[in-house]
């Protein structure tokens, strides 16, 4: 497939034939992920605040849909920057530039881990991936090791150490990031713990794939949309109801829910950040490097996100729940975001 690549005076013949020029827009527009949605809208605040720009408009769209209006074009009309919580991956990327969005840049902001959390008042829930898995797949080997639909009712279906409280998870839909995060650091390992699924692997790992990615549609499972202020809402009027979100959400509602223990660990800064809880992911924001320079303060936004003040250990997005970068890491994304260096063609997404 040929890529088709805009320069900078292209771009400008682009916006000048569609009446779309650099007055035609002067905000920077950035849609996305709803996990990094509160970090990026707080450095939207704060480039706001400094006065001659008007702060970013930043929309929670989820990670898949924000990429897909992401990659769609270059100009006005199109985002300047998607959040992302997972990596971009190749079908993404080569849909960016069979679109002209030749030039994209990748800033990985921090880490967050992914919670199951519950109400103050609700259930203690100790969990493994394992059960996780048994409680959320479609479909799990029956007593023969063959593959039947899931009839557990109640987590103490799954173990009897469990509380004798109905299987109600609140999650995000399949276009959202930490969707897609879940299904491979929980059910995908979860799956992999039953013998017979080990074995599936190695036999039909089709079979496996279709197996793990498969979540139930029978009320066990809700998908509750892209708004995860309003699955803490629906937590503290439903005790016994679990959500999956990220760390960032249930720190800042500390005071209303409480996250589960997965294999042993509970989510804390500290341990997302030590690698001992192991349902966490890195996050990312994509910037068009086309737009620098045609949409007034891109440049000065990137340079406000990577700042120390921001993404700094003792930043104000650390006090927003962002789990920071490593110094080292840190070093590297700020040089590479320092030239706007943009993800190679041939890069292994």
């Amino acid at each position: 497939m040929k890529t088709a690549i805009l320069s900078a005076s292209a771009l400008a013949l682009v916006l000048a034939a569609t009446g779309a020029n650099a007055q035609s827009r002067d905000q920077i527009r950035i849609v996305g992920s709803s996990t990094v949605y509160p970090f990026t809208t707080t450095v939207a605040e704060q480039f706001g605040r400094q006065g001659g720009m008007k702060a970013p408009v930043v929309e929670s769209t989820g990670t898949g849909g924000g990429m897909k209006l992401f990659c769609a074009g270059v100009g006005t009309q199109h985002p300047d920057a998607a959040n992302a919580s997972r990596r971009i991956n190749k079908g993404e990327f080569a849909d960016c530039q069979k679109n002209g969005v030749s030039d994209v840049v990748e800033l990985k902001v921090g880490f967050d881990g992914i919670v199951m959390a519950s109400a103050k008042n609700g259930p203690e829930l100790r969990l493994t991936k394992e059960q996780i898995y048994r409680a959320l797949a479609k479909q799990v080997p029956g007593p023969d090791g063959k593959l039947m639909a899931n009839a557990a009712k109640n987590w103490s279906d799954i173990d009897r150490s469990l509380p004798n409280t109905k299987i109600e998870v609140l999650g995000p839909p399949p276009t959202s990031g930490t969707r897609d995060s879940f299904v491979e650091l929980v059910m995908e390992p979860g799956a992999e713990a039953i013998p017979a699924m080990a074995e599936m692997k190695k036999s039909d790992r089709k079979a496996f794939d279709a197996a793990f990615k498969a979540i139930r549609e029978d009320g066990a499972f809700v998908e509750a949309g892209e708004n995860d202020n309003l699955i803490v809402q629906k937590l503290v009027a439903n005790p016994n109801a679990v959500g999956i979100f990220g760390y960032s959400f249930l720190d800042e509602n500390a005071g209303r829910i409480k996250g589960a223990s997965i294999d042993g660990q509970l989510p804390t800064y500290e341990t997302i950040s030590g690698g001992q809880y192991k349902v966490a992911r890195p996050l990312f924001v994509y910037f068009k490097k086309q737009h620098v320079g045609v949409v007034p303060g891109l440049d000065k936004f990137v340079a406000e996100y990577v700042s120390d003040k921001a993404i700094g250990a003792d930043g104000y997005l650390a006090r927003k729940g962002l789990v920071a970068l490593p110094k080292d890491e840190l070093a590297r994304v700020r040089a590479d975001i320092g030239s706007m260096k943009a993800l190679a063609a041939d890069v292994a997404l």
